[in-house]
């Protein structure tokens, strides 16, 4: 039996130009984010950096032949891509029945934010993005977002607190950078993060990590050709990040915490969980002593310090209770579904970027999961989503679609 509507846990809002405009106290707005024209440009203004919007991050409606990366302006765009009932209608038409949305100007975790001179705009900022979600998409359209917040990522206890300001307001998950270190700030294995973590222990809401939040994805060389890049960096980042928390104690230290790895597909799970479990097995006894440098020279090194490896680690266990993969188009990671669990995978579409399946997504996945009992394609669709999020989708029958 096919399935007719799904939720969408990666998409992404090319934020409209009226947002910090209308959003800012007064007195800010002609410092905050604000649209210039210029001739037939048209770009973002904020400090002393003007940013502009990417064809690639706006296709939708638009034929693979039509792709561009070369900037493009709100008039070139379809009016979903930012306009929050185009956006429903977009969805109804594509069957998604709720969708998560990423940001777009101020990067995939707020990194524009984090990276300005004045913090107290920044911070400004960062909440007129949070309340623009909330009251403009999820409140007006109930179930059909889960709202996704950003974060102050300079300040973990200001980011705590903003954290419990939206989660009293229906927020369910933030966005986090996928390795804070690129970004200048300490890693998940200080306890910088502690506010930030217990924080989202004790409301609720997911970490989710996009991919390229790092601002940072891995390359093998300055000139890997661009298609090779695009093929490879989603599924190195990723791992790395997947890897990262398993090893970081901060699940057995934060019983509820969840992390979702956006758009970083899930075909590479089942290899990264064995390997992990093999170092386990092997290394398990030294490495519960003390932490090293690994050292490709073999050139004598210090210890780096006390072990930060508890004998009773247990991988799967951990993966399944806290981690989550999502994925647009992966038929090799439906085939080892039983190795990363019916319960760890979300669908998304990504829209309305280059790699979306919008509006064809659900004729698309109900190929790759047809073969799968009913129940598991409810859980990949819809299920998850819900219970991960702790949300409440839409009801499709209160939904008239054009189609």
């Amino acid at each position: 039996m096919s399935f007719t509507w799904f939720i969408s846990v990666d998409d992404h809002l090319i934020e409209p130009a009226r947002l910090w405009q209308e959003r800012l106290p007064t007195r800010w707005r002609d410092r905050g984010p604000r649209i210039v024209r210029d001739g037939d440009s048209e770009f973002w203004v904020y400090e002393d950096r003007q940013i502009v919007t990417t064809g690639l991050n706006a296709v939708a409606g638009k034929r693979r032949e039509e792709f561009s990366p070369e900037p493009i302006t709100y008039d070139e765009m379809r009016p979903g891509c930012y306009d929050p009932a185009a956006r429903v209608a977009d969805m109804d038409q594509g069957h998604v029945l709720s969708s998560m949305l990423f940001p777009s100007f101020p990067r995939y975790c707020g990194q524009v934010f984090h990276e300005a001179k004045d913090k107290e705009l920044a911070l400004l900022g960062v909440q007129a993005w949070n309340d623009f979600i909330l009251e403009e998409f999820a409140e007006a359209y109930p179930g059909r977002f889960i709202p996704m917040m950003i974060i102050p990522l300079w300040d973990p206890v200001a980011a705590a607190a903003e954290i419990e300001r939206t989660a009293a307001r229906g927020a369910k998950s933030i966005a986090f950078s996928e390795n804070p270190t690129k970004l200048g700030l300490p890693s998940i294995h200080t306890d910088h993060w502690d506010p930030v973590l217990r924080a989202c222990d004790e409301t609720g809401l997911v970490v989710s990590m996009h991919v390229g939040s790092s601002s940072n994805l891995i390359r093998t060389s300055p000139d890997m050709p661009t298609l090779a890049f695009m093929a490879y960096s989603a599924a190195a980042n990723q791992a790395g990040t997947l890897l990262d928390w398993l090893f970081s104690g901060n699940f057995e230290r934060y019983g509820n915490l969840k992390i979702a790895l956006s758009e970083g597909s899930i075909g590479w799970i089942p290899y990264f969980l064995e390997r992990a479990e093999q170092v386990v097995d092997k290394q398990r006894f030294w490495a519960s002593r003390f932490d090293i440098d690994m050292n490709a020279s073999h050139e004598r090194g210090e210890a780096k310090g006390a072990a930060r490896f508890d004998l009773d680690t247990d991988i799967r266990r951990l993966f399944k209770d806290h981690v989550y993969g999502t994925f647009i188009e992966d038929q090799a990671g439906l085939r080892l579904l039983d190795i990363i669990g019916e319960d760890n995978v979300m669908l998304e579409c990504d829209y309305p970027h280059s790699d979306s399946t919008w509006p064809d997504t659900i004729e698309m996945a109900n190929k790759w999961l047809g073969h799968l009992p009913e129940d598991v394609q409810h859980k990949i669709t819809v299920g998850n989503a819900a219970r991960v999020y702790d949300f409440t989708p839409a009801d499709p029958a209160t939904i008239i679609t054009a189609s």
